[in-house]
């Protein structure tokens, strides 16, 4: 399958005839659609455009042009995705291939919806929001809100700004999800947007730290403004670059009550030769390393921080060492740091004695330091 340059899959070319997936994007959803080019006539013909508005739909291939069977998946949020064959010549008719249970059934009710808002810039941002089973929103209880982000740097806010989150998407979190909170009474902010923007000269780490806070405070006053929330019990979390972004968060604003970084790195003097899509090397610009790593700056920390690490971690940028050096700068400068190290694990987890125990540590932690 060969994509061309408007992003639209060529599947075959048959009896002098072409044929196109491709995939509509309108204010009301994503609805793919099949096209038929003539090359004798240069004519194209729809024929077939999903109409699926509470559920997706994945077109994956055209199993047989002449009877007109498609393979495709359809998933929503709460029913876990399946393969059906759909004839686009007798009336869209669906066979089901695969009948896969929803493996999550304690969240399979959760309330889902991707909401959209804007940095204080103008830069288009969106999340992912989920709000306990039975949630009045009207009443509009206020919760305590987690957020889970990763930064992603660009050249352009137009980039910034596009928005690929589908509320019909099946939610399928995994080992480290915040999304298992929604059960215990939090609201979730999930893949919460968090772009990092130089564009022309400036490269985008240039203001990396006004530019992240200006993320995290659109995320809560968006969610803040729909009334769910009590932001004063708003936590911060992440994994590898998520984790530096979370102390680098507690670090330099007062928005977050607490925040969970999981196999950071912390001083930007240890990956000397840049990192992420950082190109130049620390001797270029000290100043950007050193403005850019919580530990130093690790005087200014003094939000609850729980640090986890794999005591194997391989990955070049976040070796060990990273949580254990920070840690120990924010304990003796008497900073609320907890660490916790799973053994033989590397950069993600896979150890279900380990995987069990993260969940307990932080579910410990945000008992303690967000909900009470």
């Amino acid at each position: 399958m060969k994509k061309n340059e408007f992003g639209r899959y060529v599947i075959a070319i048959e009896n002098n005839k072409g044929y196109l997936i491709g995939d509509g994007h309108t204010k009301e959803g994503q609805f793919p659609f099949i096209d038929e080019y003539d090359f004798n006539t240069l004519k194209k013909t729809r024929l077939y455009t999903s109409n699926m508005k509470d559920k997706k739909e994945d077109l994956m291939s055209i199993e047989d042009f002449k009877k007109g069977d498609v393979l495709v998946m359809i998933q929503s949020k709460n029913e876990y995705p399946n393969y059906y064959f759909r004839n686009i010549k007798s009336k869209n008719k669906l066979t089901p291939i695969t009948t896969f249970k929803n493996p999550f059934e304690s969240i399979k009710n959760v309330h889902k919806e991707v909401i959209k808002y804007k940095r204080k810039d103008g830069v288009e941002l969106s999340g992912t929001l989920y709000l306990p089973v039975g949630y009045d929103k009207t009443k509009k209880e206020k919760l305590p809100l987690l957020i889970w982000a990763y930064p992603a740097e660009y050249k352009d806010k137009n980039s910034a700004g596009q928005n690929d989150k589908n509320p019909n998407e099946f939610t399928f979190p995994n080992y480290g999800s915040f999304v298992y909170w929604v059960t215990k009474g939090y609201a979730v902010l999930d893949d919460a947007a968090f772009p990092i923007i130089g564009e022309g000269t400036t490269e985008p780490n240039d203001t990396f730290i006004p530019q992240l806070v200006a993320n995290a405070e659109a995320a809560i006053d968006a969610v803040d403004k729909l009334g769910y929330i009590n932001r004063k019990k708003v936590a911060i979390g992440g994994h590898s670059y998520g984790a530096f972004m979370t102390a680098n968060l507690l670090t330099h604003s007062n928005l977050f009550a607490c925040g969970i970084a999981r196999s950071g790195a912390y001083n930007r003097t240890l990956t000397p030769f840049g990192f992420q899509s950082e190109q130049r090397n620390y001797w270029d610009v000290p100043g950007v390393y050193n403005g850019m790593s919580p530990f130093m700056n690790a005087e200014k920390m003094k939000t609850p921080l729980l640090l986890v690490h794999g005591e194997a971690d391989n990955n070049p940028g976040t070796f060990t060492l990273q949580s254990e050096r920070y840690f120990q700068a924010l304990k003796g400068l008497g900073g609320p740091a907890r660490l916790v190290i799973l053994p033989k694990e590397s950069h993600g987890y896979v150890a279900k004695e380990n995987i069990l125990h993260l969940l307990w540590e932080q579910d410990q932690f945000l008992e303690k330091y967000l909900k009470n």
